[in-house]
């Protein structure tokens, strides 16, 4: 009993000192803690304890609501990490040997080849390999081949606790690090009593009709019609930005979004209103086109997955040609040949932005707004929820459902006996 309260004492001080908990819930925390701690029924508790966690709940299931059951494996998770980093704070940091720095950078080398093998987005490699500096450094030295599910745990706990960062950003740091531990260290991995950040309901930033057109008025050329074709077809920026020549169909009406979010193809309505727009563009943008063809040193623009090497002359042809290419050719980091890419998408965020603010737009929008917009605006003009999930390429309709939360009218079409 004196070993229990002892720990509880220090788990207390644990709970004031980081703030992740409101103060209000310690005292649940803390009782669900001393619940296992007498459960387990061990004088000294140790990180490995945490295997005990699954059974005690089990436990907890038959008598117990499920709300207090996640409360308690909540309180469980941030006690173990606890227990695991005492005296980690005040621990010097290691020097890294020349062995272990050379290891990590080798197993660096093999995540980026593995990346490129499975066709991973450039952005998606450059966030995978930070993440894994970032978890290098926490581990203070540890040689990869001896890392285990429970350094993971520790580092993405200690993102939630003591960095306090986003939920997102921590499933991004997993799915980091599950890749590395997969596909390059070879390792099961088990992170079920992670402590989780707080994930927040966010409603998405929805911009009136009036509003939309306010902020157009300040848009200009490429970037207007960029705007106008995703509030127009529901686009995510990346996927505007990377559109091809030959995946706008004028006859049917339709526009056609290759390796989107999750790697899916999906097809959205084209605007009659733009059409003419988009064939004067094209027109302008063909002229950039065959300068190009004209250097020799040029390359053709880039092409997915291994169609390169299979179409080794597709890079140059129209069809394969930026919608929205860059005013500029660059070098191509993964293959250092001479191309030209896209408009990138920060550029776009930038005038958006100014535009936002020169039609004195309080609310914080941003070009994603439009795509909110977009899926606001139809569902409030009666269109099926599943119809906009589809324009919209998402996997769950929960995600769309969201939008029936920011809708300004009546959308379910029901007469309150009130009115009648």
């Amino acid at each position: 009993e004196v070993v229990i309260v002892t720990v509880l004492q220090g788990f207390e001080k644990y709970l004031a000192a980081q703030r992740f908990v409101p103060q209000k819930r310690w005292t649940y925390f803390i009782h669900w803690v001393s619940r296992f701690l007498k459960y387990i029924k061990k004088k000294e508790i140790t990180p490995a304890d945490d295997r005990l966690i699954e059974p005690f709940l089990k436990q907890l299931i038959k008598t117990h609501e499920e709300w207090q059951v996640q409360q308690a494996r909540e309180a469980l998770r941030l006690f173990f990490y606890h227990i695991a980093n005492q005296g980690e704070s005040t621990r010097p940091p290691k020097a890294f040997p020349n062995g272990i720095r050379e290891a990590w950078q080798d197993a660096a080398g093999r995540m980026k080849e593995a990346l490129r093998l499975r066709h991973r987005s450039m952005r998606t490699e450059k966030s995978y390999l930070q993440w894994i500096r970032s978890f290098y450094t926490f581990l203070n030295g540890k040689h990869p081949d001896k890392i285990d599910s429970l350094d993971i745990k520790r580092f993405l706990s200690h993102l939630a606790v003591e960095r306090k960062v986003a939920a997102s950003t921590q499933n991004q740091a997993f799915s980091a690090l599950l890749f590395l531990f997969r596909y390059v260290l070879e390792k099961e991995l088990d992170v079920k009593d992670t402590v989780r950040a707080a994930k927040p309901r966010r409603l998405p930033v929805v911009l009136s009709r009036q509003e939309i057109e306010r902020v157009f008025e300040h848009l200009h050329g490429m970037h207007l019609l960029m705007a106008r074709l995703i509030y127009g077809c529901g686009l995510r920026v990346q996927e505007c930005a990377s559109l091809r020549v030959h995946d706008l169909d004028f006859e049917r009406g339709c526009l056609t979004i290759r390796s989107g979010k999750g790697n899916k193809d999906r097809m959205t309505i084209l605007p009659e209103s733009l059409k003419n727009e988009l064939h004067a563009h094209l027109d302008q943008i063909h002229q950039v086109y065959t300068m190009d063809q004209a250097s020799d040193d040029y390359n053709g623009v880039s092409l997915p997955n291994a169609l390169e090497r299979k179409y080794p002359n597709a890079g140059k042809e129209w069809g394969w040609f930026w919608v929205f290419p860059s005013g500029s050719i660059s070098i191509d980091p993964r293959s250092g040949k001479k191309r030209r890419h896209h408009l990138h998408v920060s550029i776009l965020q930038r005038h958006f932005k100014k535009a936002v603010q020169q039609a004195g737009i309080e609310v914080r929008a941003t070009v994603h707004s439009l795509r909110h917009s977009f899926a606001t605006h139809l569902l409030e003009k009666g269109y099926d929820i599943r119809t906009i999930q589809e324009l919209l390429g998402h996997a769950n309709l929960q995600t769309t459902m969201i939008y029936t939360h920011v809708a300004g009218k009546n959308i379910m079409g029901v007469t309150s006996p009130l009115d009648v």
